[in-house]
């Protein structure tokens, strides 16, 4: 073999080599990123998973279940006045089957004859009044005719089971105030979402995870979604953090690509005290820094830094309306007003 055709074969294998190193390379370089795995290993331990999956769950608040107290500021409220107590067991026997006006929240609620407290019926008390309540308007619109017409027919029939005299509200003035508050919460409704998008590697589920764990965030209930906790014990989640669902349950999650996250607050059902929206800035530019992403919104635009400090200010304003209207963000009249 001559020295020329040496050098050729020398320099053609060169040539494979690189190439296979460079795709290598490659596709390390735009391979899903992977969660870091901190552990300790003895001789003969087995190794442990690549992927770590959190098992957090964020804990129920203690209000939850609690039913919000009718309310005339966004309930229409019609009392049912009883001749003597009547007992829980025949009130609950006398609710109607569902709880719904159309599409708006119905109560019954029972005026206890021992304490004097309004409360949902329970067995075994008694109660001195009643009162049946719709709400208002909340995001699927404002109370309409045929809805308060359905109210008043559920209400009678409750009062009849009981023996009592309902005295209902005029139906074309609940209607107008119906309106007006809904035009007021859909002129006031805010429901703020930033996207963080990988500027070069994708994420995998794992990764992401851990990173925003390390940002206090904790599993939801829902695959692909986490929640940054309330600071008050009993508070519901100040911020969503969610990805793809179908990523957040794929058999290989370490192969699985994740190219964008969805920070959310819902600005009406977080108390001001928290302090939601400076939580929700400072931890989409601790997770854009952390991930090597960009923070944009829903058009792919990236946001600037002096955009997120208007975005607080109108923020501001925003909060003292809806205190102007008794309807401070996170109370239980605005999280039901705005649900």
């Amino acid at each position: 073999m001559s020295g020329f055709t040496v050098g050729v074969a020398i320099l053609g294998g060169l040539v494979l080599a690189l190439l296979v190193a460079w795709n290598a390379w490659a596709n390390r370089r735009n391979a899903p990123r992977q969660p870091e795995v901190a552990v300790s290993l003895s001789p003969g331990d087995p190794a442990p998973p690549a992927e770590p999956t959190l098992d957090l769950e964020l804990p129920v608040p203690a209000h939850a279940e609690r039913k919000a107290t009718l309310d005339p500021l966004i309930d229409t409220i019609a009392p049912l006045a009883v001749d003597a107590p009547v007992s829980g067991d025949a009130a609950l026997a006398a609710l109607p089957p569902t709880r719904r006006v159309g599409s708006k929240p119905f109560a019954i609620e029972g005026r206890d004859a021992a304490t004097g407290h309004w409360e949902t019926p329970r067995p075994g008390r008694r109660y001195a009044a009643f009162q049946a309540g719709v709400q208002l308007a909340s995001r699927t619109g404002a109370l309409n005719e045929i809805e308060f017409s359905e109210f008043v027919m559920k209400a009678q029939a409750f009062a009849d089971a009981v023996n009592a005299a309902p005295e209902f509200p005029e139906m074309l003035q609940e209607v107008a105030r119906a309106r007006e508050l809904d035009q007021f919460a859909s002129a006031h409704d805010a429901q703020l979402s930033f996207t963080l998008r990988a500027r070069n590697a994708a994420w995998s589920p794992g990764y992401l995870q851990q990173s925003a764990a390390r940002h206090g965030f904790v599993a939801g209930a829902i695959p692909g979604r986490m929640v940054l906790p309330a600071r008050m014990d009993g508070g519901l989640p100040v911020l969503a953090l969610s990805f793809d669902t179908q990523a957040a349950l794929a058999e290989d999650p370490a192969h699985t690509a994740v190219r964008e996250v969805t920070l959310s607050l819902d600005v009406p059902q977080v108390s001001r005290t928290e302090q939601p929206f400076v939580r929700m800035r400072d931890a989409a530019i601790a997770l854009a820094a952390s991930m090597d992403g960009l923070i944009t919104d829903d058009r792919g635009e990236v946001i600037r830094a002096e955009a997120l400090d208007v975005i607080g200010n109108d923020l501001e304003t925003l909060y003292d309306t809806l205190e102007s209207r008794d309807l401070p963000a996170g109370s239980a009249q605005a999280r039901r007003l705005f649900s």
